[in-house]
């Protein structure tokens, strides 16, 4: 109870705050109006889809609030073309050992979180202890490599053999063999550093409220209303100095023709096109906004999943029959008005490790149907197709488009709405037959791509692949460990030939284009590597302000 009322305050002071930025200032004695304005607090809003949770150890798809309250010991950049370049930031410097093993990292003095507490090498080791234990996490890929990761998630060992503090702002961290993309792990939002003594504090409850989520990020998540929104607030000991702006609103919403309004209004700062569907157009190709437009290319692949556990799918002809019979080019035409480009393979193109060199997947129904015979399932079979309920219309209709699509050779595919939660649910138990998905790069490296989805049983299951060729999922692991940048990418390339165009494990639809348009108080904004147009807020300026000319 006492939490509830905490928030409500919290939520009643983000909406006197907004609604003072509405208002007219009002002149008091020895005041004028302009002083008045001056103190108003300024405001960003943006659309957000609401996550169901915020703690970003637990969540491959949220993660608005890590990159915005929380920071990273690195941050990546990259020139699109797979040149990484490593930014210091809650770590000011670190040294790798020659044999690549050892990461000694020195923390920044002076960083504090947002409840005042210091950080310190005792929070980073809680971090990592608790993305390797806690029951419903799902990033253990960024830690597992870290010498007695195994036998901690195991309960064979109550510490981390692979952590050791030299003092409160340095420490080493032991690989049990070398990992080339180390840092690049180090530098997903998932990889946030936590405040041990508030979370542990919150304990279930943090990522689920506002008062339990304590970063050294630009910003404080100072409110979350279900259904309508949240609201940050810049953080005034912020390491890195306090943002542009005050007050940053998530307004919630997967209504494209409500944020139109919203934005035509002056009602939102950033409208993402691809809600819009159709109505995109006008946006894209209209004289009114030209000058606002900003194209992103993200660095990242849709496709569709297919679960080997499920008759018939077990059997590799059915699977190749399925990517045959997808017309991928009138997809991407027809929903995203060709702005993207075909992939064949898991790696997309702007990703270290692409390969332009895959041969291209044929639509050739007819080979589909061949295969289909060759299988004896001359009568085709039945299908279930699972989309999220949340999803956005492109979502649906693709899927509605594909199961036209996979009738024409004989497969009865039916599509099932799903809620979030139950979706999910499904999806991680490995119980959903097919369903579409998109994956962007967290860190530029193939193994964000191949491991995360065909590394191991446990994650190949979670995403209902349940991809059964163990020898080519020890091969993903082993690639992990060559430190020859050359070899590894070979390596990466062969294993991707084979799951996907030999195994057919699942269906590649194409990486795309992403179009957003800028209100007009938006004078400075950030493109991260990856294509994601709101990476960090932080780097947004409005009305003309810089980021000391608050």
């Amino acid at each position: 109870m006492a939490k509830t009322i905490a928030l409500a305050l919290v939520i009643a002071l983000a909406a006197a705050l907004l609604s003072g930025c509405a208002s007219a200032p009002q002149e008091t004695p020895g005041n004028s109006g302009a002083e008045e304005a001056a103190r108003a607090p300024l405001t960003m809003t943006v659309v957000n889809n609401e996550p169901d949770t915020v703690d970003f150890q637990c969540t491959t798809i949220y993660y608005t609030i890590a990159l915005n309250v929380f920071n990273r010991l690195v941050e990546m950049q990259s020139d699109g073309n797979g040149n990484v370049e490593f930014i210091p930031a809650l770590a000011s410097s670190w040294e790798i050992s020659e044999d690549g093993l050892n990461y000694t990292f020195h923390l920044r003095e002076g960083v504090t979180f947002s409840n005042g507490s210091p950080l310190t090498a005792s929070d980073v080791l809680y971090t990592f202890n608790r993305l390797l234990t806690y029951p419903v996490s799902c990033n253990q890929d960024i830690a597992q490599n870290i010498l007695g990761a195994d036998r901690l998630q195991m309960g064979e060992s109550e510490s981390l053999e692979g952590f050791r503090a030299l003092s409160d702002l340095d420490f080493v961290i032991t690989l049990d063999s070398p990992f080339p993309a180390f840092l690049a792990c180090l530098a997903m939002p998932a990889a946030s550093i936590l405040d041990e003594e508030s979370t542990e504090a919150a304990g279930d409850r943090f990522g689920l409220d506002a008062a339990s989520t304590v970063g050294t990020g630009s910003f404080i998540l100072s409110a979350w209303e279900s259904g309508k929104g949240m609201t940050l607030t810049a953080n005034p000991t912020c390491w890195e100095g306090m943002p542009a702006y005050d007050v940053l609103n998530l307004v919630f919403s997967r209504d494209g023709e409500m944020e139109r309004r919203m934005f035509e209004n002056g009602e939102l700062d950033i409208l993402d096109l691809d809600q819009l569907g159709v109505s995109a157009e006008y946006f894209i190709h209209g004289d009114i906004y030209r000058d606002r437009l900003l194209e992103a290319r993200q660095i990242g692949i849709s496709y569709i999943a297919l679960n080997e556990s499920i008759a018939p799918l077990d059997d590799a002809r059915v699977r190749k029959a399925l990517q045959l019979a997808v017309d991928r080019q009138t997809l991407l035409d027809a929903i995203y008005s060709g702005r993207g480009v075909l992939e064949n393979g898991i790696f997309p193109t702007g990703l270290l490790g692409h390969n332009p060199d895959l041969p291209e997947i044929p639509f050739d129904p007819e080979a589909a149907k061949a295969l289909l015979a060759e299988a004896g399932l001359s009568n085709g079979f039945d299908l279930n197709i699972s989309v999220k309920a949340s999803s956005t219309q492109q979502e649906k209709k693709t899927m509605t488009m594909v199961a036209s699509m996979w009738e024409k050779i004989g497969v009865r595919a039916s599509v099932d709405i799903l809620e979030e939660s139950e979706f999910m649910r499904y999806r991680k138990s490995g119980a959903l037959a097919c369903y579409t998905a998109s994956w962007n790069a967290d860190y530029n490296d193939p193994d964000n791509f191949i491991y995360t989805f065909f590394g191991s049983i446990e994650n190949t299951v979670y995403r209902s692949l349940c991809y059964t060729n163990g020898e080519i999922m020890r091969r993903v692991r082993q690639a992990r460990s060559i430190t020859d940048e050359a070899a590894r990418i070979r390596e990466y390339q062969d294993l991707e030939r084979t799951i996907v165009q030999q195994d057919a494990a699942w269906v590649p639809l194409y990486s795309r284009t992403h179009y957003f348009v800028m209100g007009e108080r938006i004078k400075d904004y950030s493109m991260a590597w990856n294509g994601w147009i709101s990476p960090r807020y932080r780097y947004y300026t409005l009305g003309g302000q810089d980021a000391q000319g608050r």
